[in-house]
């Protein structure tokens, strides 16, 4: 794992949307016409700029895997911020999804603690998936978070992640509608210093998922 460059901006922009082009929670955020690419590349810049300035960025070896991470409580309200988030709700949500965008966020940062690592992209060239480039590279942001002591948060619209993260030993800890299904995974700091789960011995069932955690509806 390497720290990326801010040259590295054009190869990580195409790694994510190649990556995140099928998402459900991505699709969901941004308006779907025949500016779609445009806005999904507008939407990722949007995260890159952020995770440039109040986060870190990691590139696999290879270069064929890359990670956006944020510090939320390093982050702030600048003109910068003010510029990317005009361009962001102009160019990529659309007016009509900011507010349903703005409660998602808002229900999820609910449940962070004051200092977190968030995993805010994952992604890996489509054609190098299923090869542990992935895998190699979450565990790796996971060893820097236990010499950190800072716990990692993260959300996954897609329900055949959910064993990824379990076997790299995420909790999925909480279920929202919205109104797509949003699976939350945190390791936390006994997680992380362990290398286990504290209480996570879901199987990845509907039936089951629900009665463990509790499932909130956005209207």
């Amino acid at each position: 794992m390497i720290l990326a460059k801010y040259s590295d901006k054009p190869l990580i922009i195409d790694i994510l949307m190649k990556s995140f082009d099928s998402n459900k929670g991505v699709n969901y955020a941004i308006k779907q016409d025949k500016k779609r690419n445009n806005r999904l590349r507008v939407l990722i810049e949007y995260a890159f700029e952020l995770c440039w300035k109040y986060g870190e960025i990691y590139l696999t070896d290879n270069k064929k895997g890359v990670g956006l991470t944020l510090f939320p409580d390093k982050k702030k309200l600048d003109l910068n911020s003010i510029i990317w988030g005009i361009k962001l709700v102009f160019s990529s949500l659309g007016i009509t999804r900011v507010l349903k965008v703005l409660k998602r966020e808002s229900m999820t940062k609910k449940l962070h603690p004051k200092s977190l690592l968030y995993l805010w992209f994952i992604g890996v060239i489509p054609e190098y998936q299923g090869k542990g480039i992935g895998s190699v590279l979450l565990k790796e942001i996971s060893e820097l978070c236990t010499k950190r002591k800072m716990p990692i948060y993260l959300e996954t619209a897609m329900e055949e992640n959910i064993p990824f993260y379990q076997r790299l030993n995420f909790q999925l800890y909480k279920i929202l509608k919205v109104p797509y299904t949003l699976f939350l995974f945190r390791k936390e700091l006994t997680e992380l210093v362990e290398n286990k789960l504290v209480v996570n011995e879901l199987v990845v069932n509907k039936l089951i998922v629900n009665k463990l955690v509790e499932v909130e509806l956005v209207t």
